[in-house]
């Protein structure tokens, strides 16, 4: 008789897949920022530390969610979801969030920066699985995106609205709801990206640079420009590990959003095939777990952690291959930054919690 067991195949692998992307993850953030870090601080290796401490307790609380039964995150699904909304307008107020490049995203604690949407992700997917595990009419389900989207638009950030919106989405389409309105429901979305792109005045170069990457090459069209030097100066094999020309103030966000690239020149298309095969690994694991899941809250956790995952990777690289224009959304397990690093360790501990639960 099939019996759901502690250490589930899916979990085992869930790990080993997470560990390496880790791994690899701390060996691109070094690479990626030795120069900015020498030249800022005075050590090469600061960038690299901060993101092993995050990973550290990144994965202690991994190990701590993953132990949770799944019931857990059902009972609070409510309040971290408004704490989330909490810090979320905590953040847009002058002397409480900071102001960055125009943008206020982060709330400066002692040694760290928090930036709440990372926070907001999981919880969103957590409130809806709850929320929607018994059917709900159209209009409160658009009702409660609409004031997460609203929250995430005044800071602004379009990229974390997208994906909000998207796993949003999923997760509302998994829950029973009819195709046909989320056939009217995304068009309605595309028009209104569309809207914002072309009413904010840095959107708008953004997208006129992914147009015609050619046009202002040492303005507007400068990141792309480099990310796809980079790219192209990688090849089949790469340049070689710590030997990427781009890194020395050449490219842009080189820890963060376009890590990618200075993982492509260094590593080639070898290595960056690597890289997309374990994320993809995760991703089909993930929505392995949902498929398997029984229980109608987990299923709709699952899937929604696996849709956030999978459309953050598809955007960050869609842009990094100009494919979209940039986004400034981080590689998941990749990219810098301990927000978005331990909120999807704790996205992937929950995971684990759920998987265990399967049966074997």
């Amino acid at each position: 008789m099939k019996r759901p067991h502690p250490r589930h195949p899916l979990a085992v692998s869930l790990f080993v897949l997470t560990l390496s992307l880790l791994l690899l993850g701390l060996l691109a953030v070094y690479n990626a920022s030795v120069v900015e870090a020498y030249r800022d601080f005075g050590n090469k290796y600061h960038f690299v530390f901060q993101q092993l401490k995050w990973t550290g307790l990144g994965l202690i609380i991994f190990f701590v969610t993953s132990l949770l039964p799944p019931q857990f995150y059902k009972k609070i699904a409510l309040p971290f979801f408004l704490l989330c909304l909490l810090l979320m307008i905590a953040v847009l107020i002058p002397g409480i969030g900071n102001k960055v490049q125009g943008a206020r995203r982060w709330i400066a604690l002692p040694g760290f920066s928090l930036q709440p949407s990372e926070l907001l992700k999981l919880s969103l997917i957590i409130y809806l699985s709850a929320w929607l595990e018994t059917p709900r009419k159209l209009v409160n389900f658009l009702a409660v995106l609409a004031l997460v989207l609203g929250l995430t638009m005044l800071q602004p950030d379009l990229g974390t609205a997208i994906v909000l919106a998207t796993t949003g989405f999923l997760i509302y389409y998994v829950s029973g709801a009819p195709i046909i309105q989320l056939v009217g429901l995304a068009s309605t979305g595309v028009l209104g990206i569309i809207f914002l792109i072309l009413s904010s005045p840095y959107r708008r170069a953004r997208l006129t640079t992914f147009l015609d990457p050619t046009q202002d090459p040492l303005g507007a069209s400068y990141h792309i420009n480099q990310v796809l030097i980079a790219l192209g100066s990688g090849g089949l094999t790469g340049v070689g590990l710590g030997r990427s020309r781009q890194k020395y103030q050449y490219l842009p966000e080189a820890t963060t959003d376009s890590i990618f690239a200075v993982i492509a020149e260094e590593l080639g298309f070898i290595g960056s095939l690597i890289l997309i095969l374990l994320l993809l690994g995760l991703i089909i694991l993930a929505f392995k777990i949902a498929a398997q899941s029984t229980n109608r809250f987990n299923q709709l956790l699952a899937t929604g952690i696996a849709g956030w995952i999978s459309v953050q990777f598809l955007l960050n690289l869609s842009a990094m291959v100009a494919l979209v224009p940039l986004t400034g959304i981080p590689l998941p397990l990749i990219s810098y930054g301990g927000s978005s690093l331990i909120s999807t360790l704790v996205a992937v501990g929950v995971l684990t919690s759920i998987a265990k639960t399967l049966k074997t």
